[in-house]
């Protein structure tokens, strides 16, 4: 059984046939250490008096030394290595000893992203559309992890069209999500990615929708002129100011009208509450068969604003 490389984000590979393959004996470990295999397991620990963290194989143990599970993107922050306790980490074999008579695998996590980086990252330009795991959120945007641990950031900005108050309205750390390489700095290595080409254009989105029917929305901000209520991640419509609203409220909204040419929606707020459901992250793209972007335009041809994603 012959396998090679994939390079995902780490827990793609966890339960694949590759994976349980060469973790299922010694003998298979040492197997995979020839062939210079990338392979997953389970943080188990971290062993904080030298920032080691530890694997269990069954069979015997795994051990990635602190300099061998460091990232380049994590820097030098030791969080990074203990918050990937009870999570995949991605590693290659790069010896088995004996301690106490007992075998015990040497793993190195940088060894793996160091390929990836070459075979994978290095090689992707604007416009590919990847998968990749929400790792951590802050107020600008969300981490995700493109291949083996490697991080890139998706600014707040690029998550959705309709606007959101911070990327946890949107996103949730550990969720798995398709995304496109917005861009990249080739002299810092850093790669920006993206999520709302994938979400629908304008008229994608109010195709799902018609006037003259109430539907449910969440309020996302209030202007002096409107309040701009969410129907889905890549459309808002505008409602009337009312001073018993609130962002984030849920909300009950009655549609008025749907003018594509000025890719508007014209709204009324019925009634309001604290909790909802938000709606679903839903791919306009089959990126089972698209892989890459050259150009995606938001706004309608009949609309004189035009929002658009160039990626060559």
């Amino acid at each position: 059984m012959e396998f090679q490389n994939v390079y995902k984000p780490e827990g793609y590979l966890i339960d694949t046939d590759q994976n349980k393959y060469y973790t299922s004996s010694l003998h298979m470990l040492e197997k995979a250490m020839k062939n210079g295999i990338i392979l997953e397991g389970i943080a188990k620990m971290c062993d904080c008096t030298n920032m080691s963290l530890r694997l269990d194989f069954g069979f015997c143990h795994g051990i990635i030394p602190r300099d061998e599970a460091m990232t380049a993107s994590a820097g030098s922050k030791d969080i990074a290595i203990i918050s990937r306790v009870g999570k995949p980490v991605c590693f290659k074999v790069k010896a088995i000893i004996r301690e106490n008579g007992n075998p015990v695998a040497i793993l190195s996590r940088k060894a793996a992203q160091e390929e990836c980086e070459s075979f994978f990252i290095s090689r992707l330009t604007p416009g590919d559309i990847i998968p990749s795991v929400v790792t951590h959120l802050d107020s600008f945007g969300a981490f995700v992890d493109i291949g083996c641990g490697i991080i890139s950031l998706m600014c707040i900005d690029s998550i959705s069209v309709s606007r959101i108050f911070h990327p946890s309205d949107r996103l949730k750390a550990g969720q798995r999500i398709m995304a496109v390489v917005k861009s990249r700095d080739y002299e810092s290595g850093r790669i920006y990615m993206s999520l709302r080409e994938l979400l629908g254009t304008w008229e994608e989105n109010a195709s799902a929708f018609t006037p003259l029917s109430t539907v449910p929305g969440i309020v996302r901000s209030i202007e002096s002129y409107g309040i701009f209520v969410e129907l889905s991640p890549n459309l808002a419509g505008l409602a009337e100011v009312r001073s018993d609203v609130y962002p984030g409220d849920h909300c009950s909204v009655y549609i008025k009208n749907i003018l594509p040419e000025r890719m508007k929606v014209k709204l009324v707020i019925i009634d309001t509450c604290s909790v909802g459901t938000p709606p679903p992250l839903k791919y306009y793209i089959d990126t089972n068969t698209v892989h890459h972007l050259s150009r995606w335009r938001y706004s309608p041809e009949s609309s004189n604003k035009v929002v658009e994603s160039i990626f060559e």
